[in-house]
């Protein structure tokens, strides 16, 4: 266990910064899951919406430092090229 006053700090501040990483990356792995769901059902309407959250939830992500834009770029593609198969 860390002895010196700012080492007592800096734990106390890893472990608060850990849990919002921990909720924010578990928001965006469950708007995925939502997506890809819907994309599974083959309901274009209930896609098309969700498919505007998750990419909203990506660019917060991002913002967030959860992902790298590149990343996020890569998912937007790939879902969007999904959702338009459906169409």
């Amino acid at each position: 266990m860390a002895n010196h006053f700012s080492a007592l700090k800096r734990a106390r501040q890893t472990t608060k910064r850990t849990a919002n990483n921990r909720a924010n990356r578990s928001q965006l792995r469950t708007s995925l899951r939502d997506l890809r769901e819907s994309l599974a059902k083959g309901d274009k309407a209930s896609a098309e919406q969700t498919y505007r959250k998750t990419v909203s939830a990506l660019d917060k992500a991002i913002q967030k430092g959860v992902i790298h834009k590149n990343t996020a770029s890569r998912y937007k593609s790939r879902l969007a090229a999904r959702l338009n198969a459906l169409k």
